[in-house]
């Protein structure tokens, strides 16, 4: 889990983010990948408008100051062998993904020569950036599809290999705006790893090293499994209720920090409360007032 120090940066942004505005998430990766002398490839293998998405993109990186950008679109698997395609890759120094089906995304390029040129110039420090599907596919196990808005449930997610760029951890994407913390519950409760993340919309993680931060309008949900007290996940069937006790919430607006090797958010220099802050009553009939922090 996290990054080698050799590694590039990931930006991993939960869908929607803006861009007309001060495009505070895109102008970050921008920032990442070189600034104005960045060179950008654009990834619209996940959508089915290739053309219009790849365009809107070209636009605003063109406006941020970026003069090279390349739109790369593998429609086939045979299109991830191109020397064209592999070249646009081999000279950025940014690559990222736009939204649509992460499944295309991996059906397409899983395996392919663009996958291991991916990987290469990644461990080589080029910035990564994914939004909606293009953070889904981020780890080595992806969410593919599931259902939103309900309780967690072994049939409600079905997961498949990611591209594998941030291994050890699941991601979910419009987190809030879906309702989808019952999926991200269940597809961690299934996997061989503890943490998994759930990003609003116009909000990213940005993921250096071992640490992440949290920037955009919303928040990044959470959630760590690695100190349940109970599950009956070996005792339920497909459909029925998903038990899990213990697990370990916090919930990360913008400028906050995540350390990803001991599993805690990075607190320094932030004031926070805690549930051992109880007050004496001054007066018989005062109630005793308990504060807590949702991220502990």
């Amino acid at each position: 889990m996290g990054l080698s120090e050799t590694q590039g940066q990931l930006v991993i942004i939960g869908g929607a983010e803006d861009k007309n505005g001060d495009c505070i998430i895109l102008r970050e990766f921008v920032r990442r990948a070189g600034g104005v002398k960045a060179r950008i490839v654009v990834m619209t293998v996940a959508t089915e408008l290739p053309r219009e998405v790849g365009e809107d993109y070209l636009k605003v990186f063109e406006r941020l100051g970026v003069e090279d950008v390349r739109i790369v679109d593998t429609v086939t698997r045979e299109d991830a062998s191109s020397s064209t395609y592999l070249e646009a890759i081999e000279k950025s120094t940014g690559v990222f993904f736009t939204g649509g089906d992460q499944a295309r995304i991996t059906s397409i390029l899983k395996d392919t020569e663009i996958d291991k040129l991916l990987h290469k110039r990644f461990s080589e420090g080029v910035t990564i950036a994914g939004t909606s599907a293009g953070a889904a596919m981020m780890p080595d196990v992806m969410i593919v599809e599931g259902d939103s808005e309900t309780n967690p449930r072994l049939e409600i997610v079905d997961m498949d290999r990611g591209m594998g760029f941030l291994p050890g951890v699941v991601i979910d994407q419009h987190f809030a705006e879906r309702g989808r913390l019952g999926r991200l519950l269940s597809a961690v409760a299934q996997q061989p790893v503890v943490l998994g993340f759930g990003i609003d919309e116009n909000t990213a993680i940005v993921v250096n090293n071992n640490e992440l931060e949290v920037i955009g309008e919303g928040a990044v949900t959470v959630i760590d499994v690695s100190a349940i007290t109970h599950t009956n996940l070996d005792q339920i069937l497909k459909d029925e209720d998903l038990a899990l006790c213990g697990v370990k919430l916090h919930i990360l607006p913008h400028g906050y920090r995540f350390d990803l090797a001991s599993r805690q958010p990075i607190l320094d220099g932030l004031s926070s409360t805690t549930t051992d802050q109880t007050e004496t009553p001054s007066e018989p009939n005062q109630i005793p007032v308990v504060e807590s922090a949702i991220a502990q």
